[in-house]
């Protein structure tokens, strides 16, 4: 007899299928055996005899988060990310200085994966500096990929030692989750590293993530001429940059053939509309990490063009070091609030910021496909599920897009609920030094969300009276 335990919810968001109300989801080991309908689940596994276990939630359930870009190891640095910068290289010279001080980067790497446990993400791309910090998504059974960096190598030191040196820093990523390489940035690396970093890791069938659009300077200049940059003979963006040349940083990689299917790049705050074409083309994603940006000092992303244009984008929190928390949620709130600013008005806003932080979070990583599938509620797609205490209502998911930060109330990974409130109903059983939680921030939370319950109420009303 097959054992199988039926999560119900008032609400079940799938995200590949329209919500469904009184749903259920039923796991069997780390799997999802069925998707819909509670009676329907239920009667169908009892009359295949299974042994059927419900746990009720009476709330929302969705997808696992995916967190698109992080730097986890980075969560000590709270102290860089609290501050306030006129742009990147101030940020830069903040966050150099604290860094240069060192840290016990693995214990760090640890704490902000628990943090992202609490707030409901399942998977995550991380990006490791220090090889002390490269087990965290191993260790803490989180699923995503561990990307390693790369920086600073010239062209010749490049095929001195370095090649080598970062072929065996790859090799050696524990596995699982997946793994790849991190080209930093366009600027922060010569020509040579940045041609064949891709070479490296497709051979290896691994993941590209690369910084791109994070800083003005990387935006394309007038050109009036054209020239022909690839073949001027520089070494790197910035020699490119020094000798008049007005190519973007976008079209830069792009000419070195780093964008693709495997790639996904993060910020991609300086697009233009030509960037963003190549990255449509090249079916790159872009994680948008909108808190960071407003921390550092940088424009907001052009979020409704990359809604309007159709561009594939995810969400990511960026580290500590650039951003308030690690909730996925804050940042997807960000958006929503942005996008309305850049009159992005279709009724679609909300569904496709939740599709960002959980499908297209796992399509920017590949693994919204084969057996580590995630992302979204499915038969066979690994049972990685986010509880939220959000009152079900028709505006449920505006809700939750808008007020969803500090509302998790369990986070499941691979059919193992890794944290729970108090108020759900496995919390006793399920990791009780997790039971814990910031119910300050859960008040103020459902305070918001009751306040713009009644403002609605109230617009509505202000409409019949002026109809």
């Amino acid at each position: 007899m097959v054992s199988v335990t039926v999560y119900s919810a008032r609400l079940v968001v799938p995200v590949t299928a329209p919500p469904i109300r009184d749903g259920a989801v039923a796991i069997s080991g780390d799997r999802i055996m069925h998707v819909g309908d509670r009676a329907w689940v239920l009667r169908s596994l009892r009359e295949r005899g299974a042994d059927v276990t419900e746990v009720h939630w009476d709330g929302m359930v969705t997808p696992g988060l995916v967190n698109a870009h992080s730097h986890l190891q980075y969560s000590g640095m709270a102290a860089v990310g609290q501050g306030s910068y006129a742009g990147f290289e101030d940020w830069s010279r903040a966050f150099s200085v604290v860094y240069a001080e060192g840290r016990d980067w693995a214990a760090d790497a640890a704490a902000g994966a628990h943090e992202m446990i609490r707030s409901g993400t399942t998977a995550v791309a991380d990006i490791v500096t220090d090889p002390e910090a490269a087990s965290v998504l191993h260790d803490s059974g989180l699923h995503g990929i561990t990307y390693w960096e790369v920086m600073s190598w010239t062209n010749e030191e490049w095929a001195r030692t370095g090649r080598t040196s970062v072929e065996q820093a790859l090799d050696g990523l524990p596995v699982p989750p997946g793994r790849g390489l991190s080209p930093h940035a366009p600027y922060s690396l010569d020509i040579e590293p940045l041609l064949e970093i891709p070479d490296i890791v497709r051979e290896r069938g691994g993941r590209i993530h690369i910084h791109l659009g994070e800083a003005a300077f990387e935006s394309g200049l007038d050109d009036p001429e054209q020239r022909p940059w690839h073949r001027a003979g520089l070494s790197s963006f910035r020699e490119l940059r020094r000798a008049g040349f007005g190519v973007s940083a976008t079209e830069f990689v792009d000419q070195l053939g780093v964008l693709g299917p495997d790639c996904h790049i993060a910020h991609g705050v300086y697009m233009t509309a030509r960037d963003r074409a190549i990255l449509r083309e090249r079916r790159t994603s872009v994680a948008l990490c909108p808190r960071s940006n407003a921390v550092i000092g940088l424009e907001e992303p052009p979020i409704a063009a990359y809604l309007k244009e159709g561009n594939a984008i995810a969400v990511g929190t960026d580290s500590l070091s650039s951003s308030p928390s690690l909730d996925l949620m804050d940042d997807v709130a960000a958006l929503a609030r942005i996008a309305r600013e850049q009159d992005y008005l279709d009724r679609d806003l909300h569904a496709r910021l939740l599709g960002a932080a959980t499908i297209g979070g796992a399509h920017a990583l590949g693994i919204d496909v084969g057996r580590r599938r995630t992302g979204y509620l499915a038969v066979g797609a690994l049972a990685n599920m986010t509880f939220f205490d959000i009152p079900i209502s028709t505006d449920a998911l505006i809700d939750l897009v808008e007020y969803g930060g500090g509302r998790t109330a369990a986070t499941m990974i691979a059919g193992d609920i890794r944290f729970a409130t108090p108020a759900f109903p496995v919390a006793a059983s399920a990791a009780s030094s997790e039971s814990s939680y910031d119910d300050e921030h859960c008040a103020r939370s459902a305070a918001t969300i009751a306040y713009a319950a009644t403002a609605r109420e109230s617009s509505a009303r202000d409409s019949d009276l002026s109809a």
